[in-house]
């Protein structure tokens, strides 16, 4: 089987899908080779993410990477958040074939762009060489 069941799972039945109007952060991150767009919105308090949201427009492996990685940092402090690889969404999903690993960088990318968009907004210093996003493959 190409996908495993967890990716098949987010794919069928995504989580935290939708749009936040009153979000703390939003990132986007695209990737043009592929045609994957994905938009994450987050909501914090007190340094946790309360609350987080995704639209994607992309591939079944693009949807099930962006519903997991809301479900990796929903609930955690955001420098928590922000060490969430796109390594350790593959491996929530059980593996994605080598040809979209792209989509769990893009993943990990969107929610880095969320954060320091929450970052820049409330004037918060952090290392933007650390966070910049990583070059097009």
């Amino acid at each position: 089987m190409l996908y495993s069941k967890k990716v098949m799972e987010h794919f069928r039945n995504p989580r935290n899908v939708g749009e936040m109007p009153d979000a703390d952060g939003i990132g986007e991150v695209g990737n043009a080779k592929c045609g994957d767009i994905m938009r994450m919105y987050i909501k914090v308090k007190d340094g946790i993410i309360t609350d987080v949201k995704f639209m994607t427009f992309g591939c079944g492996s693009a949807i099930a990477t962006s519903s997991m990685a809301t479900e990796l940092i929903k609930g955690k402090k955001i420098e928590d958040a922000l060490e969430i690889s796109n390594k350790a969404v593959v491996e929530a999903l059980d593996g994605l074939p080598a040809y979209k690993l792209h989509c769990s960088v893009l993943a990990e990318e969107a929610v880095r762009a969320a954060i320091v968009d929450y970052y820049e907004k409330n004037n918060i210093a952090y290392d933007k060489a650390k966070y910049a996003p990583h070059a097009e493959n």
